[in-house]
């Protein structure tokens, strides 16, 4: 296995080359206690030997996900504040590249940023990136705190950890520290949202990519957010890991009265550190336009992913012919709702105060599958490797070939983006891939 070194103002990190790629994994970021806020490492006394993929937060697994993407085992570790950095293997010395940081979702319950449906070596490779992807706490861990006992928003405090530690360090790998670009989808894509008004986080990025980010179901959240705290009751500090974690099934349950919001009842606790209370959350919204570029939007059948949970309509959305009307006309309100409206306002609220915003809808249908253009569809067009993905029962019969003609297009607006905060105008018409709509320009 051929090393390199690189040798940043905490110490020096050893990476592996990876044929046409460096990856320098595992690299702790911040460290923490249980229920604490991150605190960052300490230099490196020897050289940090970046081999190993950063393990998972702990959480419950997901049926649905591991149903419709598969499993990848990378293990679980309560001190997960760990980020991994891929670059080209060619990158010559002085040289500073565009860096875009991973933000993975998973209702802030699940997901890990070392997943391989995450594998950035594509994106890497041919757009010449350096990519950062980000491993933070999720649930009963990183996102119920009360703000007294325990800090709120732990997990957007790693977050914030994390892109500190790019700014500081990311120039030993080949990348600019001053083009810095977010990008992440469904609760990744929302908390990228939110780093844009949380103090502290000025002058980090500059750019970010919202990908179908459930914005509608994130305010007016303070009376479900009481009842699981309730329920969940006093912070078990020394307890095994396995019963804290136990601890999100009654935080969930208790949230089951509160409408939409209680489908993703862990996330963003407005007037706690590091986000601004909730009625100021526009305001600062439009205050950041002049600093941060937006690219924001959404699949054209989010809401098919989570209907596919019930037995009952995955049934119908199977039948030939049919299934696709059935699936578009039940789908179509809640994704309109929860991710087509607010991401519309979004763009528009970021244009009116100044700032650059492109909205886009992407409508590829895997070919063969019941789901249609759904939540999560977008990611194997931007990230992860061909062992990953393929055979996924959320691509159908997609051919990797097809996926990765698609990705192409996709990954060169995507890194484009990253570079100049603008995409081609061509680009509007790329049917059945991506569409940016004409007031959105």
């Amino acid at each position: 296995m051929e090393q390199r070194p690189f040798d940043t103002p905490l110490g020096t990190v050893v990476g592996r080359v990876d044929t046409d790629v460096v990856r320098a994994l595992g690299v702790p970021y911040a460290t923490a206690d249980r229920f604490g806020a991150p605190r960052a490492v300490d230099p490196f006394t020897e050289p940090f030997a970046a081999f190993e993929r950063a393990p998972a937060a702990p959480q419950r697994p997901s049926e649905l996900l591991t149903r419709l993407i598969g499993e990848d085992d990378l293990g679980v570790d309560e001190h997960c504040q760990r980020l991994s950095i891929t670059l080209p293997a060619d990158v010559a010395d002085g040289e500073r590249l565009p860096v875009m940081v991973w933000i993975h979702g998973g209702s802030y319950v699940t997901g890990a940023g070392d997943l391989g449906v995450y594998d950035p070596r594509s994106l890497v490779v041919e757009q010449r990136v350096v990519v950062v992807s980000v491993t933070y706490r999720l649930g009963v861990l990183g996102f119920l705190g009360d703000g007294v006992e325990v800090p709120a928003n732990l997990g957007l405090l790693d977050q914030l950890a994390a892109l500190r530690w790019v700014r500081t360090n990311i120039a030993a790998f080949g990348g600019d520290p001053g083009s810095v670009t977010l990008f992440g989808q469904s609760a990744g894509g929302d908390a990228i949202a939110h780093l844009m008004i949380s103090e502290g986080a000025e002058d980090l990025f500059q750019r970010v990519i919202i990908q179908s980010a459930p914005l509608g179901i994130t305010y007016g959240r303070s009376a479900m957010t009481a009842a699981m705290l309730e329920a969940v009751g006093a912070p078990r500090r020394v307890a095994p890991i396995d019963e804290v974690v136990a601890m999100q099934a009654v935080a969930e349950k208790s949230a089951r009265g509160f409408g939409l919001p209680g489908g993703m009842p862990f996330g963003i606790q407005y007037g706690l550190a590091p986000v601004p209370d909730e009625p100021a959350r526009t305001a600062a919204w439009r205050g950041a336009a002049n600093r941060i570029d937006v690219l924001i939007g959404h699949t054209a059948e989010e809401a098919a992913l989570f209907a596919a949970a019930i037995p009952a309509l995955a049934r119908l959305f199977r039948i030939p012919a049919l299934g696709a009307l059935i699936r578009r006309v039940l789908t179509a309100p809640f994704t309109r709702k929860i991710y087509g409206a607010p991401a519309k306002e979004f763009a528009r609220r970021h244009r009116d105060a100044g700032g650059r915003a492109v909205r886009y809808r992407m409508t590829w249908r895997p070919k063969g599958s019941p789901l249609g253009s759904a939540h999560i569809t977008d990611i194997p067009l931007v990230l992860g490797s061909r062992q990953a993905w393929e055979g996924a029962q959320l691509l159908g019969a997609a051919t990797w070939a097809d996926i990765d003609r698609r990705g192409r297009l996709v990954r060169e607006i995507w890194a484009g983006f990253a570079r100049t905060g603008k995409v081609p105008a061509e680009t509007a018409d790329l049917a059945g891939t991506i569409t940016f709509p004409a007031d959105s320009r």
